[in-house]
């Protein structure tokens, strides 16, 4: 009996040589000596929103992360987990990543600097692809951590979303007009009324001749 006891634990690996990595609050990823053993992810099921993946299939789902988290222990202790097979990297340049950026920059009319993508004068945040996994990271974030995306599009698409800072009044009156943006335009209507006087009477004021 005791040898029975024996033959089957072995067969169980420690939980210890299991790592889990937190991307963002929905998707984790486990690893055992560096390398990638399963994820877990998160969709709008109403029943069973948490996923585990293998190779980018999806092998089991459940109600809770833990529930999933529990899988993969257990099939890892047992050797039971698919196989993950290693990625092969996309062969993709720093050029080739910053064209794509710059594409979708421009359907927005941002601009590229060298620490982020900026709509006039304000930073928006920074867009970037480490290792073909595409991220963002908006300039408001505390914490300043990389958001994944699938994609350069939903990376910029993202940075669009960020609400901007309305300018002050006086911003506004010290800007030249060709200079102002339909936003800049649109805040001229919060400008106090006293404000708006006294730029309009100083602007139609005529120099006066004596003799």
């Amino acid at each position: 009996m005791p040898q029975t006891t024996a033959t089957l634990t072995s067969c169980v690996k420690p939980v210890e040589e299991l790592r889990s990595v937190e991307i963002s609050f929905e998707d984790h990823e486990f690893y055992a000596d560096q390398k990638l053993v399963a994820s877990i992810t998160h969709d709008d099921d109403l029943t069973q929103p948490w996923i585990v993946m293998v190779n980018g299939e999806e092998i089991h789902r459940a109600n809770t992360f833990k529930r999933c988290h529990s899988y993969i222990t257990w099939h890892y202790q047992r050797e039971t987990l698919p196989i993950q097979k290693e990625e092969t990297p996309i062969a993709t340049t720093g050029n080739e990543i910053m064209v794509q950026i710059a594409d979708e920059c421009e359907k927005y009319g941002f601009e590229i600097l060298d620490d982020g993508i900026y709509d006039h004068e304000q930073k928006l945040g920074e867009v970037g692809c480490t290792n073909s996994r595409w991220w963002v990271i908006r300039a408001s974030s505390v914490h300043q951590q990389k958001v994944p995306c699938d994609s350069a599009f939903d990376a910029v698409w993202a940075l669009s979303m960020v609400e901007l800072t309305q300018p002050s009044c006086k911003e506004l009156l010290d800007k030249p007009f060709d200079r102002l943006t339909a936003n800049d335009r649109n805040s001229y209507g919060n400008i106090s009324h006293s404000q708006t006087s006294l730029l309009i009477a100083v602007s139609s004021q005529t120099p006066t001749w004596h003799g």
